[in-house]
């Protein structure tokens, strides 16, 4: 039966295999993650068979299947009924809960040390998952708020140093108690170690700024499919062990690739450290030259070639199937639209791509930054919707702008720029654009989804 079991496990692991591999592809995306959750359903078959194999009381699998009927239903329930602006949050708190549940696995197998004898290896092991699913479960709390604008950047220097400390303390606690220097059982151990890690993921997500959210979601998230490697490890349980590797894994390289997308180090990120200096102009000094939809769908009809930058406003307003009309109304009047995605637009990790996908834009008119940036002299027109720090000349040209360094999509190069804004709000790392006073940029005020259907009214009359 272990056989049958072990070989189970091996297909699930194949289908998590492939379903990454298809994930790298917009165009079988959808595939892979279909392929994935067959996997992920074909181990929890597997395991609660296997649970069922053992001598456990029947009250016992009784509460496995409520918990996993009642955990089903709340799933469906918050992702059938999220929107496209939630989205970010609700990645936070799915994270948090695997953190939380890394925490609880730490806590509730340390009981059994003293009652049978648990090797010293399988301890660290429970303390070092307990430690990263704590962090990860008050990080991802504290992102989800943050997200949803409930929390305001903190960069106080007093939180991160405190952060170091809560680290600190913890390796140092785990140190001793492998060295035996400890006089307090390993359950006293597990709790120190799960205060200081609770208030770690508060104090390590606090100082990070608004920007560097996209990186810190990722992270979190790699962070959570470690705990589960690790947990892993102490059941012995091939399966925890693989899907914790793929997601460490993954969120890792995704994290490393966002900070190269953005010029920072993984260690300025952490620490919410920013470029010193006292900052962009106001908007007082920014002269700003409003149009209008008329004036900008003139401008459209006699483009040949146009670039669409969205960003999180796209999200908002729910503009993302208008955006596609308004592209198919120009290719049929002969321009060439391509969309211009930043890596780290929105509020986490390929968050625009998903939005175009939902109104089935073709990925074939996606471009990455570094490509459209060599050829942006050539757009007739750029439009921009609901984007503001991906597109700062500020983080080129201005050193004393707190996102200086940042790569940006050079919007600022192209012939006419348009920014669809609903005022002048600053973007979510609070900074000043400056391509607003730019010579050849106009703002169209208005929510994205009504701008753009306007857009198309008028482009229908000329």
């Amino acid at each position: 039966m272990a056989a049958i079991i072990d070989a189970g496990y091996f297909v699930a692991t194949l289908s998590f295999v492939g379903g990454l591999k298809f994930l790298s592809t917009p165009k079988r995306a959808q595939t892979g993650n279909i392929l994935a959750a067959v996997g992920m359903g074909l181990a929890v078959a597997l395991t609660l068979y296997a649970t069922t194999q053992q001598t456990l009381p029947p009250v016992n699998l009784l509460v496995i299947l409520m918990a996993m009927i009642l955990g089903s239903l709340i799933g469906w329930f918050m992702s059938s009924h999220v929107q496209m602006t939630g989205m970010p949050q609700l990645v936070s708190l799915f994270n948090a809960m695997g953190g939380g549940c890394a925490m609880l696995l730490g806590i509730i197998e340390a009981r059994q040390v003293g009652v049978t004898a648990i090797a010293l290896n399988v301890q660290l092991l429970l303390a070092g998952g307990l430690v990263i699913g704590a962090s990860s479960l008050t990080g991802s709390i504290v992102a989800y708020y943050k997200l949803a604008g409930k929390l305001k950047d903190n960069r106080s220097r007093i939180l991160v140093y405190s952060a170091r400390l809560a680290l600190t303390l913890t390796i140092g606690l785990l140190l001793a108690y492998s060295f035996g220097l400890l006089p307090i059982s390993f359950m006293g151990v597990i709790y120190l170690l799960a205060f200081l890690a609770l208030a770690y993921g508060v104090l390590f997500v606090l100082p990070i700024g608004g920007a560097d959210m996209p990186v810190v979601i990722s992270l979190l998230n790699s962070l959570t499919g470690v705990a589960t490697a690790l947990a892993g490890l102490v059941y012995a349980n091939k399966i925890m062990i693989a899907g914790g590797i793929f997601v460490g894994a993954a969120g890792l390289l995704l994290t490393l690739m966002m900070c190269k997308a953005m010029n920072r180090s993984l260690l300025k990120v952490l620490a919410g450290t920013f470029a010193k200096g006292g900052g962009s102009a106001s908007a007082e000094e920014i002269h700003i030259k409003e149009t209008s939809s008329s004036e900008t769908a003139m401008q459209l009809a006699f483009a040949q070639k146009v670039a669409i930058i969205p960003g999180y406003g796209l999200a908002v307003a729910q503009a993302q199937h208008a955006c596609g009309q308004l592209q198919k109304l120009l290719e049929e009047r002969g321009t060439v639209v391509d969309y211009i995605i930043h890596p780290v637009a929105g509020r986490m990790p390929g968050h625009m791509n998903v939005l175009l996908a939902e109104a089935s834009i073709n990925y074939d008119r996606l471009l990455e930054m570094d490509e459209a940036n060599d050829h942006m002299d050539q757009y007739d027109m750029v439009l921009i919707v609901g984007a503001n720090d991906v597109v700062n000349p500020a983080a080129e040209n201005d050193e004393n702008s707190p996102v200086y360094g940042m790569p940006i999509i050079r919007a600022y190069q192209s012939k006419q720029v348009v920014v669809i804004k609903r005022g002048m709000s600053k973007g979510y790392a609070g900074v000043e654009n400056s391509l607003f006073g730019a010579d050849n940029c106009n703002l169209l005020f208005g929510d994205a989804k009504t701008a753009l259907q306007d857009l198309m009214g008028q482009l229908k009359l000329i």
